[in-house]
């Protein structure tokens, strides 16, 4: 059973659905049918045209489930409508999807969780914690977007930046989480570059590149973290850094600086030190402040404390750390790490321990929890 498969065709589907006039929330319930239905049949015969196959039997429960809610009798002319089996165009649709997920009738925020939903296919949880709230209040956002969508005409495009927000959350998720969308996210941002002029979409294309060009050395062979510092940098990609660079600095001399070129900038500074000990801290830094004022985000702010950690020691970085909410993420972790700079390694030893009980993922309690061990064991020498 080929889940790639599947997952890469969803969004085409969703969009043939909707441009036939299926309201969104009716369209995903379809389509997430059409993929159950596909889990039973095709391991024992796959369709010589699997999108095809998906789109007829979507449609067919849209229409089955249009025929069984009374309230909705008005889309029974829809039946006449089926389309006959057979191939489906050869469309990528999934750029166009995003767009209309995107919908002016929601709030941006709303927009985002719905896509990365319906999709980017990320789960409630995973969404909830790229935002940083409890699941089951992201579970009522995305529900209520649902709502509002429900029975909407799909005509009328969202906006660019809610786009970007949606492929950058991708991007992350696929970077360090449970799916591997980070190649697609940097699909879909290509394509967004080729069609809209403007600095930012550059921006986060550079990013995504610089962050990506890296990627083959950020875990070891048994699958554990390793951290920037460590990291062997023969194996990262060098043609990908100067694609990001690049396509950055044509995008800084615009003169139109938003968050995605800062991000990209900071990451060009570390891809741009040949050592972690020649990385060039202080502009780090000041790229950081940079990005706070655009944004005004704690989690900029950790980061930023990381940098003053190593621009001017790691007594500055804890009086940075010591002005944010310590319940951030990763705030015990940048604790512990600054801590462990500063010589004070009882203290270091305890935060990595705790840090690891919160971490979101099993890599990342992994690497913690090494990091823990291994500053007990050289207490006890």
């Amino acid at each position: 059973m080929d889940e790639a498969l599947l997952r890469s065709l969803t969004p085409s589907v969703l969009a043939i659905l909707v441009r036939r006039g299926a309201d969104f929330a009716a369209a995903e319930d379809a389509v997430q049918e059409a993929l159950v239905e596909a889990v039973r049949v095709w391991p024992a015969e796959q369709p010589r045209d699997p999108k095809g196959w998906l789109v007829t039997v979507a449609w067919r429960k849209f229409l089955d489930a249009t025929r069984a809610d009374t309230a909705r009798r008005r889309r029974e002319d829809l039946v006449d409508e089926e389309p006959a089996p057979g191939p489906a165009p050869a469309v990528d649709d999934t750029l166009q999807l995003y767009f209309l997920c995107a919908h002016p009738s929601l709030t941006p925020s709303s927009a985002v969780a719905l896509t990365l939903r319906a999709v980017g296919g990320l789960t409630t949880r995973q969404i909830a914690q790229a935002y940083l709230v409890p699941e089951a209040t992201m579970a009522q956002r995305i529900s209520r977007a649902k709502r509002t969508v429900s029975g909407v005409r799909f005509d009328r495009p969202g906006d660019v930046a809610t786009v970007l927000r949606v492929l950058y959350l991708v991007f992350n998720e696929g970077y360090s989480g449970d799916v591997d969308l980070a190649a697609e996210a940097i699909r879909l941002t290509r394509q967004l570059a080729a069609q809209v002029d403007h600095p930012e979409v550059a921006g986060l294309l550079a990013l995504m590149l610089l962050h990506h060009a890296r990627r083959a050395a950020r875990t070891a062979p048994d699958g554990s973290l390793v951290p920037l510092a460590e990291q062997d940098r023969g194996r990262w990609d060098t043609g990908s850094i100067a694609e990001g660079v690049a396509i950055l600095q044509a995008a800084l001399a615009r003169d139109r600086l938003g968050e995605f070129q800062a991000q990209a900038a900071i990451a060009a500074l570390h891809a741009d030190a040949p050592t972690a000990e020649e990385t060039d801290w202080v502009q780090i830094v000041e790229w950081y402040d940079e990005l706070a004022r655009l944004t005004d985000s704690p989690v900029v702010r950790l980061n930023r404390a990381v940098a003053v950690g190593e621009a001017d020691g790691p007594r500055a970085g804890l009086a940075a750390l010591a002005a944010l909410d310590d319940a951030l993420p990763r705030h015990t972790a940048v604790a512990a790490y600054l801590h462990e700079r500063d010589g004070d390694l009882t203290t270091a030893a305890r935060l990595y321990a705790e840090a690891a009980r919160k971490a979101p993922d099993l890599a990342e309690r992994d690497h913690l929890t090494r990091q823990a061990a291994r500053l007990n064991a050289r207490r006890s020498r």
